[in-house]
């Protein structure tokens, strides 16, 4: 299936809803086509206000033991608190996106996460946001540095900034501030860039379109590359730590889930993104100069992952 190309309709709303339902499709074919045996299981359903949306979830497949891409495009009013602590400008919205995250069943495979997403507000403001990241079990330098610089190379023909300001922005909020550590080795991140101040909104989906497609095509490089890779079971013990931290912040900070709860969202489509399985443990021993310390070490902002070659001490 060949990436997809935005059809126009009868409004932009409608093209953008009806760009974000085929990337759904498309994204979901390359990654089952990479897994080889999962297969993704949809489930349709309404939002109250209006519009719904499709959940699918692959789980116990070769490479990914739970993965999911949702698509939505909805629409209603928000109460006046949820306005206020999202910050939205008024309380009608309509909202249309896709939102994924990739659980492996390998330590060795990193997590994975990626959101576009378009807003329309009732007083006429409109934005895109959106962003992607990975989480490495075990932080691979070469393959972090690759993975940023194929997010540099599609940043760079929309606007030479967009990648060291968005990288900066993911470092700050993909953060778990009670544990002073980044979730992972980050990538971009962006909210409300919005149309006639930051840009034409022909310009801003194309971006969109290219934050989508370099995620599918890097993502999908990574799960080759390291599926067959042998692991341990303390190397599995540490993946579910590393769970347990991704799932503190999708609970406790993601504004996605934020929003989602807020709004009157579908419980099970919004809390896809936790595990399948973690795990706390009171003071995890990490032994000093072990593989553990070494991604520990790295779990921290403003790393440059094109100078930074050696592994911190």
């Amino acid at each position: 299936m060949p990436f997809p190309a935005p059809v126009a309709a009868a409004s932009f709303r409608e093209t953008v809803a009806d760009w974000m339902r085929r990337f759904q499709d498309w994204l979901c074919q390359q990654l089952e086509t990479t897994d080889g045996t999962g297969r993704f299981q949809e489930d349709a359903w309404q939002h109250h206000g209006g519009g719904g949306g499709r959940s699918r979830v692959l789980t116990h497949g070769s490479i990914i033991e739970k993965g999911g891409v949702n698509f939505s495009a909805v629409q209603g009013t928000m109460s006046e608190q949820a306005a206020r602590v999202l910050l939205m400008p008024n309380p009608e919205y309509f909202a249309t996106g896709v939102s994924v995250v990739q659980h492996p069943r390998s330590p060795q495979v990193p997590i994975a996460h990626m959101n576009v997403r378009y807003f329309e507000a009732g007083n006429g403001e409109v934005w895109f946001g959106g962003g992607l990241d990975l989480t490495p079990i075990y932080v691979d330098e070469a393959q972090a540095r690759w993975f940023h610089e194929q997010i540099a190379a599609a940043c760079a023909p929309h606007d030479p900034t967009y990648y060291a300001r968005f990288k900066t922005w993911a470092d700050d909020y993909f953060f778990l501030p009670h544990r002073q550590e980044t979730r992972g080795i980050g990538g971009i991140f962006f909210d409300r860039l919005t149309v006639g101040k930051d840009g034409d909104r022909d310009a801003l989906f194309a971006f969109i379109q290219a934050v989508g497609r370099v995620f599918g095509e890097a993502y999908c490089a990574l799960l080759r590359l390291n599926a067959d890779r042998p692991y341990t079971e303390r190397e599995k013990r540490w993946q579910l730590v590393r769970r347990g931290r991704y799932a503190e912040f999708n609970l406790a900070f993601d504004r996605g889930t934020r929003f989602g709860l807020e709004t009157g969202g579908r419980t099970e489509s919004i809390l896809m993104s936790l595990p399948p399985q973690c795990e706390w443990h009171y003071n995890f021993p990490i032994e000093p100069g072990s593989p553990e310390a070494a991604t520990q070490a790295w779990l921290r902002k403003g790393v440059d992952w094109f100078t930074e070659t050696s592994r911190p001490a």
